[in-house]
């Protein structure tokens, strides 16, 4: 074929409808696997290339979308960016990257200047929990890592709750009684899911909890350090640790190694670079950054496809690794 391959004739190459094509283009599930075999098969032959400038010119939008995340030096957001990147990149988008450092009022003015660049989405890590005024924006949305009130929209994470209490019990199942906390402010959804996960799983054992073992404000790796310090420093100090982030495992595991108290087992949520090679190894909850993101961006990409596709709490999975560190008894 002489000139370059449209969308057109794609569909009638594979003998569907110019809608079927499209939808197919946007990856909709709706789309029969023969249908959508024979309409990619087109596309091949045809060599077509989607123009992604004329698609959202069409669209009144840009070909961009928008990420706003608390820190992209943050371990967790860093790998959750690199995935979005990719899959926009995919599906011939750009990417928009801000960081809020957890300021709300930060976070509504980033989303404004996003919106007046006519971004085609947005993914949000929210900041806080009141974000009633989205409300106002016809612009898909889609929450991801923490939802947040305000308007019914798409939240792509995991079960926070769940997983911290797995990572307990799996703690008291090797015998450890006083296991303490180190979390990010309960301020933060997920820290605040995690804390109560915590919190239920030591009750459902019948285990007390002590306020003194909860370290619930450990917002940098400094910080996290510190309240790993004051723990064991404490006349009754815990047996086990469940650091409730990767920014505080990065505080709490050197601790513990600088002190010699690697006896002291630990379950940490989130892996992270070196993880498995420490002497014990760090037994984790995985929580890849990666996977939120890559189910996040194909979230945003179905709603910017179909604006009318009803909101979904999408949870993914998690696993428990159990390396060494996880496993020592008291």
């Amino acid at each position: 074929m002489n000139g370059r391959s449209i969308l057109r004739d794609v569909a009638e190459a594979a003998g569907v409808s110019l809608r079927t094509a499209s939808r197919v283009l946007n990856d909709d599930h709706r789309v029969a696997v023969e249908t959508r075999r024979r309409v990619q098969e087109a596309m091949l032959e045809l060599q077509f290339q989607p123009d992604a400038m004329a698609r959202s010119l069409r669209a009144g939008t840009d070909a961009t979308i928008g990420l706003i995340v608390e820190s992209v030096a943050d371990p967790f957001f860093s790998a959750l960016i690199e995935a979005v990147e990719t899959a926009a990149t995919t599906a011939g988008l750009s990417v928009l990257v801000a960081s809020t450092h957890r300021d709300s009022a930060a976070e509504r003015r980033i989303v404004d200047r996003m919106l007046q660049r006519r971004v085609a989405g947005l993914l949000i890590a929210p900041t806080g929990d009141d974000h009633s005024w989205l409300a106002r924006t016809s612009t898909s949305v889609v929450f991801v890592d923490r939802g947040a009130d305000g308007p019914e929209t798409d939240l792509v994470g995991i079960d926070d709750h769940g997983a911290a209490a797995t990572a307990v019990s799996h703690l008291l199942s090797h015998g450890h009684r006083q296991i303490g906390y180190v979390g990010d402010t309960p301020a933060i959804a997920t820290s605040r899911a995690r804390l109560a996960g915590y919190r239920d799983a030591l009750a459902g054992h019948g285990v007390s909890v002590s306020s003194q073992l909860i370290r619930s404000d450990c917002a940098t790796v400094a910080s996290a350090a510190s309240a790993t310090a004051a723990l064991l420093d404490l006349a009754d100090p815990p047996t086990a640790i469940l650091s409730a982030a990767t920014r505080c495992s990065l505080g709490v595991v050197p601790t513990l190694h600088a002190q010699g108290r690697t006896d002291i087992a630990l379950v940490g949520f989130g892996d992270f670079a070196m993880a498995d090679t420490l002497r014990p190894a760090v037994t984790v909850i995985d929580h890849s950054a990666a996977e939120v993101g890559r189910a996040a961006a194909a979230r945003l990409l179905a709603r910017i496809a179909d604006p009318a596709l009803a909101a979904e709490h999408i949870q993914l999975p998690v696993r428990l690794i159990e390396r060494g560190s996880g496993e020592q008894r008291p």
